[in-house]
């Protein structure tokens, strides 16, 4: 897995294709939670999302998705929609990720869009925003600051 996203060639070639599900296989966290995504129709990049499984649920009374397994799922979309966005093929590697949790997240499909807030020389500043229903009632946010490898 490593080794593909340390491939610059191979970074370029599924960047340039917007190729997100070659980078999904090769996370593995990503393929057992069931991550995907498609383009965003309503603007630039992607939308996440993650359907429903039985092993992903953390709250069998309600029932609802593990609060672990949201984050995982934001912060997946969150760091494939930098290495997206960015302005030149670069891995980066996550200094910081904060995450507030305003509604349950029932045992539905979820969706998450990302906003790339700055892209410097060395860092990045990221906001994904999950909801399930309806885009309007979020049932996550999420802040992520990434350090930037140099650029291939």
């Amino acid at each position: 897995m490593v080794d593909d996203f340390h491939d610059a060639a191979w970074l370029e070639k599924t960047r340039a294709e917007g190729d997100v599900a070659a980078w999904l296989a090769r996370v593995p966290y990503a393929r057992f939670i069931d991550v995907s995504a498609s383009p965003d129709t309503e603007g630039d990049g992607m939308v996440f999302h993650l359907e429903p499984q039985a092993h992903n649920i953390g709250n069998i009374l309600l029932p609802a998705i593990h609060g672990g397994v949201v984050a995982a799922f934001m912060e997946t979309a969150g760091t494939l929609d930098l290495m997206l966005a960015a302005r030149t093929p670069r891995l980066p590697r996550i200094v910081d990720f904060s995450i507030d949790y305003l509604r349950a997240a029932r045992a539905i499909p979820t969706h998450a869009r990302c906003s790339l807030l700055r892209e410097g020389r060395r860092m990045a500043n990221v906001q994904v925003t999950a909801w399930q229903e309806r885009e309007e009632e979020p049932i996550a946010t999420a802040r992520l600051h990434f350090v930037l490898s140099a650029s291939s």
